[in-house]
């Protein structure tokens, strides 16, 4: 039911965490997978990876908070695959922490370049594409169940939240084109950005998660797969929560 042959996915941030988990389903379902990420020994070492699972994988260096390198990423994946049927734009961080008092206008900006324009940059070279080729596509964001709970501490929170209203104008806007516009809000899930975290959202992670157990990058893998395959084509303008519970746990 899932099978991704002959899709091409893209997959920003998908050296490492939860982008490559998500990349290893995507390829073990068949589809050819591109990886933008800054560091280019890890987007080897993810090509690599990917191409022992069998996969057809190809890494391009960018920065997606620079809209010239997402330009310059974009016209050398269409060259190296020659089309684009999903986008997983899931590059983002923890951006500067600090309380509102301490925290200047540059560490907010910086903290939106860096999980909600760099969406926008993305998503937009992508569905220019996806528009031009008449096919439709697949425009999906990873966001954060910190976007309805919250997290004390910087902007992360509120840039996760800007993603949600994002993904909601443009499934308005792109779905007379066929394309769907969604965003996936994981819970903690062990990479090596979460272990970064302040101790008290990793040990509320824990407790609070009504499956009784912490999330893995593996776990990434089917819900990329679903959301890239033809079975999703209605759903869209969604933010998905996946975070074993954390979100209605009452206490």
């Amino acid at each position: 039911m899932f099978n991704l042959n002959g899709q091409v996915v893209l997959v920003t941030g998908g050296n490492t965490g939860l982008g490559l988990g998500m990349a290893k389903g995507l390829v073990k379902a068949g589809a050819k997978v591109a990886i933008w990420g800054r560091n280019q020994e890890r987007n080897q070492l993810a090509v690599e990876e990917l191409t022992k699972l069998g996969g057809n994988a190809a890494s391009f260096a960018c920065d997606v908070t620079l809209p010239a390198q997402v330009d310059e990423a974009m016209a050398h994946t269409l060259e190296r695959f020659g089309k684009l049927d999903s986008c997983f734009a899931n590059a983002g961080g923890t951006g500067v922490r600090g309380s509102l008092l301490s925290q200047t206008t540059e560490d907010w900006q910086q903290t939106m370049n860096l999980n909600f324009h760099s969406v926008i940059s993305t998503f937009r070279v992508a569905a220019k594409h996806m528009i031009a080729r008449g096919q439709g596509g697949r425009l999906i964001a990873t966001a954060s169940i910190a976007a309805r709970m919250g997290l004390p501490g910087g902007g992360y929170a509120a840039s996760k939240s800007a993603v949600s209203g994002l993904v909601r104008s443009l499934a308005m806007e792109l779905g007379r084109s066929g394309i769907t516009v969604n965003a996936i809000l994981p819970g903690f899930i062990e990479t090596e950005m979460s272990l970064d975290t302040p101790e008290i959202f990793r040990e509320a992670g824990g407790r609070r998660k009504a499956v009784n157990k912490l999330g893995t990058v593996d776990d990434m893998e089917g819900i990329a797969v679903f959301l890239a395959s033809p079975h999703a084509r209605l759903m869209t303008g969604e933010s998905i929560g996946f975070d074993g519970g954390y979100s209605i746990y009452p206490f």
